[in-house]
């Protein structure tokens, strides 16, 4: 399987099934799931990065067990849209995941999630700490809430 570009990736998807979003950072992985019909992306855990075939591992269980049918990874773009050093590493992630993950992968843009997802739990008077704890699986999920609204008005 290859990393698939979003009309592809929406194409080839089943009726209905949970997908999960992935926000890859340097030290975490943030996973967040969907519902089976799509509409609600709830974060899920925050995968501490240690070797990749650990991550993996544990990545690999957490889509089986929930029956995953698809991957969105965030795409983190320069505000120009340029891609620099953070989306090829993210890019290269995506590649080594191909060979354990057999299911379809695509990419999201998710300039300003983390900001935004930040924004919101200062709003709500989170604590440094607390915030720290959650704010990479809160980005994979609003990551992954902008494919849902994507999937939904494109008709998908």
């Amino acid at each position: 399987m290859a990393i698939l570009t979003l009309e592809e990736f929406a194409a080839g998807l089943p009726a209905k099934g949970a997908l999960a979003g992935l926000d890859v950072g340097t030290k975490t992985i943030g996973v967040a799931v969907s519902d089976a019909t799509r509409f609600i992306a709830t974060p899920l855990e925050t995968i501490m990065r240690t070797k990749f075939s650990k991550d993996i591992q544990k990545l690999v269980a957490m889509l089986a067990d929930r029956r995953i049918v698809g991957v969105v990874i965030g795409l983190p773009l320069n505000m120009d849209g340029s891609e620099g050093p953070r989306c090829q590493s993210t890019r290269q992630f995506a590649e080594n995941c191909l060979p354990h993950i057999s299911l379809p992968m695509t990419f999201w843009d998710e300039r300003l999630s983390t900001a935004a997802v930040t924004r919101a739990l200062i709003d709500q008077d989170a604590s440094r700490r607390q915030r720290a704890a959650v704010v990479d699986r809160m980005a994979a999920a609003y990551i992954l809430q902008g494919v849902l609204y994507y999937l939904r008005n494109r008709g998908g």
